[in-house]
């Protein structure tokens, strides 16, 4: 994000109403908290949120906030978001203060690129053990995602996080054997499965086909 401030406003009322009230307006609730200090009741916009956890580095974007009618400005990331169990529409968000020159602790999602040998020539299946990384660095160099490709690997093969290609910047919270992902042969019980689903998908339209030529015969007898 830029150094732009997000204008935030201070709540000071926190009832079920006041909330009705807040969401009716086009805010919704939110509180920001961290760097030992007393926690804020903010409002702010479900628009500006959706901006940020759209942008590149998503809900682990930077960004620059200040209360409204002061000049109290924090840095700060998203430390949890609240959705609607139906709608899934945003209702809260938890906002963390970060100090710009000191290292944060965040999880980052991994996004597997293209498709293993193991997999497209050999059978295989890919196993994707860790979607989430979490990582230490400064805020600023918090990364959307991290990218890992997988198109080389074979059977048996594996890549763990001592073999990602990261910036120094980064440091990978966790033992450097851990598995991100690894392509191993499908058990028998997988290949009959599969097998039967293939069956099933090629049965349906004989069956509907039979269908229709049983409608068909009923039309011709009418006539």
């Amino acid at each position: 994000m830029s150094e732009e401030a997000i204008v935030v406003a201070v709540r000071t009322d926190f009832s079920k109403a006041a909330n009705t009230k807040l969401r009716k307006s086009g805010f919704m609730p939110a509180v920001v908290y961290g760097l030992n200090e007393p926690p804020a009741n903010i409002a702010i916009s479900p628009k500006v949120v959706a901006r940020i956890l759209s942008s590149e580095s998503g809900r682990n974007s930077l960004v620059y906030m200040q209360r409204e009618g002061t000049d109290i400005k924090r840095h700060v990331i998203i430390q949890a978001v609240q959705r609607h169990p139906v709608t899934g529409r945003l209702v809260h968000i938890d906002f963390l203060r970060v100090d710009p020159t000191h290292k944060v602790r965040v999880k980052i999602p991994v996004r597997l690129l293209g498709v293993p040998i193991g997999v497209k020539s050999q059978g295989g299946s890919l196993d994707f053990v860790h979607r989430m990384l979490e990582i230490e660095c400064l805020p600023s160099l918090i990364p959307g995602h991290i990218d890992v490709n997988v198109e080389t690997l074979k059977i048996g093969d594996s890549i763990r996080f001592e073999q990602l290609n990261l910036s120094s910047a980064l440091r990978i919270l966790g033992e450097e054997h851990e598995v991100v992902c690894a392509v191993r042969a499908k058990t028998a019980e997988e290949v009959v499965e599969e097998t039967a689903g293939v069956a099933v998908a090629a049965a349906a339209p004989v069956a509907g086909a039979e269908v229709e030529a049983a409608k068909k015969g009923k039309k011709d007898d009418k006539k």
